[in-house]
């Protein structure tokens, strides 16, 4: 099969692929929104309240530490907040290579050390930068020099950032 027939024929299969519906979503089954089922049960959505917001985990990060959080807030208090607040947070976690360096201090390395001998993180100078945005910005602490921690009411809120910044299927 020469060049042009096979260039073709995976012009053929793509067109086929992106002419083929999604797939469908999975059936919902009873008890699949027991957490949603709950959160209605304490703040239900009527004409006098607004419902809430709420995040929650249960987690046992590589290092083996485990961890337990939840959060929430009434809608209300959501649409009343100043939304620019977060931008911080959010700027602190809008760049790879930090995100990098809190999953590799989440795998166990804890000092600038550590974290300069990874690969495609930059300088030593360039890590400092980054480590600084991240404490600024509350995702992480040195509980002594040099050496770097998610603090434990981060973690399961950086997880659930991660999960919302991943595409809905």
């Amino acid at each position: 099969m020469g060049l042009e027939e096979r260039v073709a024929e995976l012009e053929r299969r793509m067109a086929e692929l992106e002419a083929a519906p999604a797939p469908p979503a999975p059936p919902v089954g009873e008890g699949d929104f027991w957490a949603l089922d709950a959160l209605k049960a304490r703040h239900p959505v009527t004409r006098e309240a607004d419902g809430a917001v709420l995040f929650t985990g249960a987690v046992r990060v590589p290092t083996g530490h485990h961890y337990e959080w939840q959060y929430g807030l009434p809608t209300e208090t959501l649409f009343d907040g100043n939304w620019s607040e977060a931008a911080t947070s959010f700027a602190a976690l809008g760049n790879p290579v930090r995100l990098a360096l809190l999953r590799a201090i989440l795998d166990g390395l804890r000092t600038a050390a550590e974290l300069a001998a990874l690969d495609d993180i930059g300088t030593t100078g360039q890590i400092y930068h980054h480590l600084r945005q991240l404490t600024a910005a509350g995702w992480l602490h040195s509980p002594e020099r040099g050496r770097y921690e998610i603090p434990a009411g981060r973690v399961v809120p950086l997880l659930v950032v991660l999960t919302a910044a991943r595409p809905v299927t």
